[in-house]
């Protein structure tokens, strides 16, 4: 059997590594377009910020390494120009023709470059080849630039506005919507802005750069900013050119639409990474999702298919993380965006926990949100923090994955000692929360508006003193059982503290004390403060 493979990265390269573990007999042949395989892309930002100072690490193995261990032929500078389902071949750029008996498509995507009027006045990069980390570096070096300007605030626009800081340079971050990093909620990305403008970002958003003059950009807020080089950031585009030509069916995105076992309308020809259509786990719709996890389980399931041991691709959650100076931001499913958009109904709860035991020197703060719906399946999770963000969004990814409710969260057995986590974690904490508020004991309220709700601080009269919500009333929490007449019954009060678990104490005390319109201000003080610019 001849498998070819067209595109080796993460999908590409995995495929072929797992075909031949599993067939010694195949002919596996990879065709990359470009002068490099196998690559670690993501890390190619930290690579401009000289994070990753060694430009051989980010190369994670190569045509030799392919040829001496797998015995896979790669063929470099290889670009196909043409599939042909019935004959069972492809084309390269040369002319040459190359038969298959299974074809795997691993194209992945490409940057999108808007059509910016000036664009040509100023030296502009994207960043998603070794060779695209090269040249920034290299300008960097040879010009010196002070001022760099990314477009888009994804994942690869913030890292490179961090990178760019490292590597000594003026940094402004433009982005056309509210909000930077959007898998993440208006009420948890605050945040990230805030960190991105104390570390010296200058942050623009609503904003699009109308047109590039003399080494200024001129922005749609009217502001004129000067910049000695452009980095786009915008977002990719599936790279499937080739695709719709050969009969092979697509999305209006360009995506190609497979199967559970990623098979295209042509059994023999496969397709998997940034290029493919895949099942969103919450919801089941078409979506595309670019991220290296899913691309390398895709390859990995096809050459399992094409030698008879089937198993479905059951979808996408669109688990993340990112690094944004000193917090870190994760995120998986669906955000309220999100289910909005879907028509999805929803609950959510939020909390801030710590990082480790607060009595264990250095914890930080963490706050988590966990959105659900009304039979308590998990629907999404964020979390930002300094420590332990990425291992408590993993927990609820895979309790995600496995159809798990919020009572999964609770009732999780997690590894515990003071240095990394508490008895009660905030997964379990969460969870909790999330019972408290089904079981009626727990009003949660989300909202910026304060005019018509009596507002009382439960914390101690110092911690009042040093900052509350609008209005508030202080009756410490130890004080609230012998000062109940002072609390109105006539309209709604809502309570709060620095976190929330203060609150809801008083929330206790007071339903059970005949008030009937008690809320708690979920995430607490500490969560208010963080809207706060």
């Amino acid at each position: 059997m001849k498998v070819v493979i067209i595109g080796g990265g993460a999908g590409g390269a995995s495929c072929a590594s797992r075909l031949r573990r599993l067939n010694e007999q195949a002919e596996i042949v990879i065709l990359e377009k470009t002068n490099e395989i196998s690559i670690a892309n993501c890390g190619l930002p930290y690579y401009c910020g000289n994070v990753i100072a060694d430009r051989d690490e980010l190369m994670v193995s190569s045509p030799a390494l392919f040829e001496k261990n797998f015995n896979i032929k790669v063929c470099l500078n290889s670009e196909v120009v043409k599939i042909d389902p019935e004959s069972k071949s492809v084309t390269t750029l040369n002319g040459e023709e190359i038969a298959f008996d299974k074809l795997v498509i691993a194209t992945g995507s490409k940057p999108f470059v808007p059509p910016l009027d000036g664009l040509d006045n100023m030296p502009h990069f994207t960043i998603r080849h070794l060779a695209d980390a090269d040249a920034v570096k290299a300008y960097i070096n040879e010009h010196h630039p002070k001022t760099a300007s990314v477009i888009g605030g994804g994942f690869i626009g913030v890292e490179m506005a961090e990178n760019l800081i490292k590597a000594g340079l003026n940094v402004n971050l433009i982005e056309l919507a509210p909000q930077v990093l959007a898998p993440l909620d208006a009420d948890m990305v605050n945040l990230i802005h805030k960190e991105l403008k104390n570390k010296g970002i200058n942050l623009y958003l609503n904003t699009n750069i109308l047109n590039i003059k003399k080494g200024k950009l001129i922005l749609s807020s009217n502001d004129k900013i000067e910049s000695d080089m452009l980095i786009l950031a915008l977002g990719v585009r599936p790279e499937t050119k080739i695709v719709s030509a050969a009969g092979i069916e697509t999305l209006p995105t360009g995506a190609i639409r497979t199967n559970e076992f990623m098979q295209t309308n042509f059994a023999d020809i496969y397709a998997c990474g940034d290029n493919v259509a895949v099942k969103d786990f919450i919801g089941g719709a078409e979506t595309t999702i670019a991220l290296a996890g899913p691309a390398n389980r895709q390859g990995r399931l096809i050459a399992d298919h094409i030698f008879g041991k089937p198993y479905p691709y059951t979808g996408s959650q669109g688990s993340g993380v990112v690094q944004v100076f000193g917090l870190t931001a994760a995120f998986t499913g669906n955000n309220e965006r999100q289910l909005i958009k879907k028509n999805i109904p929803y609950k959510k709860m939020l909390i801030w926990g710590k990082s480790h035991a607060g009595y264990y020197p250095n914890a930080k703060p963490l706050a988590l949100k966990v959105i659900y719906n009304a039979e308590g399946k998990i629907l999404g999770a964020q979390a930002i923090g300094a420590e332990g963000v990425d291992k408590r969004i993993d927990i609820i990814a895979t309790i995600m994955r496995l159809n798990g409710t919020y009572k999964d969260l609770r009732d999780a057995e997690l590894c515990y000692a003071p240095p990394y986590s508490s008895a009660k974690d905030p997964i379990n904490l969460i969870g909790m929360a999330i019972q408290n508020v089904e079981e009626n004991r727990l009003k949660p309220y989300f909202g910026a508006d304060f005019q018509n709700m009596y507002v009382v601080d439960v914390r101690s009269p110092a911690m009042h003193e040093a900052g509350h919500l609008p209005n508030a009333v202080n009756i410490p929490l130890a004080q609230l059982r012998s000062r109940l007449k002072e609390i109105p019954h006539d309209k709604p009060v809502l309570l709060h503290c620095m976190i929330g678990y203060n609150s809801y104490l008083a929330s206790c005390i007071l339903n059970q004390n005949g008030f009937d319109n008690v809320f708690s201000y979920a995430g607490g003080f500490s969560q208010y403060k963080a809207q706060k610019d």
